[in-house]
Order: C-alpha cells, then structure tokens, then sequence
C-alpha cells in the first residue's frame, strides 16, 4: 500500500507560443482547467496504475474544491480529503509550444495540512508500506510525516519541489529523494558535477539520490550502485506533471515487488507517455500503454 500526503490544486493553465516576458501581454491560444497538486498528481498516478493508494489533503469551500473532490472520490481516493475554511489550491500554468511549462502556486487550503491532521490519520498512513511526500503543503507537516513513517521501517520518498525553504535535516529520514536538476542544484550547491552533487546529498543523511534529468533520463546513486536510465523518446506537448507521475509509476512499481531497474524503466515509460498529451491527471497514461512503450 501507498500513502501520498500532499497538495490538492485546480490547475489554470494557459497555452501560449513562447513564454511571456517581463512587461509584455500576449494573447493566450488557449485555457483549460485540470485538477492538480503534485500530491494528488502522485496518488491519483499510483492508484490509476493500479496501486493501492491512502492520499491524505486539504481541499477548501469553493468550486475548485468541488470539482478536486468529484475527481478524487470517482478513483476511490476520498477517504483522506479533509475540508478547511479557505480557498482551493490553484495553479497558474503557462505552457509553451515546446512543451515546457511556468507555474505560480497559490496553497490556499493546503497550507492547513497541519501535523495533527497528520497524527489524526496515523493509523490509516502507517498501513502504507511507502509514504510519497513533495513540498506543496507546509514544511513542518512534511518533516513530520517522514519522521514518523522512517521511525517505523517504512520507505520514504521525497520530491523537494518546489525547492525552497527546505530544512535539509528532513534528509536523515528520507529513504529516496528524487530532484530534478534545479532542486537538485538548489539543495546541494550550483556547479557541482551530478556525482558530486549526489554524494553531498548522501553526507546530508539520504540514503537513495534518485536525479530526473528529463528528456537525458535518470541517474541513481545508492550506498552502494548507481544506475543510469535513459528516457523514451517521445514528442513532448506539456511537461507539467511529468514528475508527478514519474514519482507515482515509480512508487507502484516498488510497491508490486518490482527491483529498482525494473521500477525506473517502469516510471521513465510513465513519465514520457505523460508529456504527449496536455494536463496535470488528464496526462497520466495506463498500464497497457506503459506496457507497450516498454516492449513488454
């Protein structure tokens, strides 16, 4: 079983032809509304690809909140939603021709994920074997939950973004973290070599560097290997959720008993299907076409 707690978001996001710059206006091509949060990104990938999946999160008082809850409780995630006094999470997303994408998050309700709503759903997230955490709720809620999954054996997989105001001790308790360049640049220093970079994070107390490198793959640095995995090729359309479901496929795999190459294929597979069609959720592909992709 997967626990995933996390950030609820309705997703606003806006195609354009390339990025707006600083005190220019330009006329969007198109704008659509998805449900998102990096949280539910990840449990709803888990629970699609057929993970058992706890996902603890805050949703608010108005429509956003609304639309988060019918899509959640239509895959049997509603078991850990709880509601607050605040606006829904949103996110504004700027998308490019080219696929790649510019986000502003307001938190709105999931700045209330508070750690005694954590330790009020103790006995449901332990049942979980593997805990998925990101950085959209707040911080001391995160650190809470991988200290209390870590002091009880369970593997905790954490993806720092965004990057900004981590305590770099939640490392100690953190059984995989998985950055993407930048964070990773942000977490351990700009100008190092991957290697470098990755054994820094291991002196932090990290057990597992996993690095997504986007369309170069992935790199992993363990204790005692590190593997290489390249990405799919594929024609990308919209990155936004790319490693949401990366992080999602990934931990369902491990969860299915798969070993750690098998699992990053796995998850590589996910992610590039992911990036050929537009949204957050809309995006995450299922198992018969990760199947395909893979040769299997």
């Amino acid at each position: 079983m997967i626990a995933v707690i996390g950030s609820s978001n309705v997703d606003m996001v806006i195609n354009v032809d390339d990025f707006t710059l600083p005190g220019q206006t330009q006329k969007g091509l198109e704008l659509s509304y998805y449900p998102g949060g990096k949280g539910a990104n990840q449990a709803v990938t888990s629970r699609l690809l057929g993970g058992e999946v706890y996902f603890l999160t805050c949703l608010g008082n108005d429509g956003n909140a609304q639309m988060m809850k019918r899509e959640l409780e239509a895959i049997d995630l509603g078991n850990g939603i709880r509601y607050v006094d605040s606006p829904n999470g949103v996110a504004l997303i700027e998308v490019s021709s080219s696929g790649e994408n510019r986000i502003i998050v307001y938190p709105g309700a999931n700045s209330h994920l508070s750690p005694e709503i954590i330790a009020d759903s103790r006995e449901s997230l332990l049942k979980a074997d593997i805990l998925l955490l990101q950085n959209e709720i707040p911080f001391e809620s995160t650190l809470y939950a991988a200290k209390l999954f870590s002091e009880a054996g369970k593997t905790v997989i954490f993806d720092p973004a965004p990057s900004s105001n981590i305590d770099k001790s939640i490392l100690r308790y953190v059984s995989i973290i998985t950055p993407n360049e930048t964070e990773m640049a942000e977490l351990a220093g700009y100008n190092l070599g991957i290697e470098e970079a990755t054994a820094k994070l291991h002196k932090m107390g990290c057990e597992d560097v996993l690095l997504k490198r986007g369309n170069k793959g992935v790199f992993f640095s363990g204790r005692s290997k590190s593997l290489v995995v390249p990405a799919f090729k594929v024609r990308a359309i919209d990155s936004t959720a790319a490693g949401d479901v990366f992080n999602g496929a990934f931990a369902c795999s491990l969860d299915r008993g798969l070993d750690l190459h098998a699992s990053l294929r796995y998850a590589c597979a996910a992610a590039a299907l992911s990036v050929t069609r537009r949204g957050a959720q809309k995006s995450i592909p299922r198992n018969e076409e990760i199947g395909s992709l893979l040769g299997e």
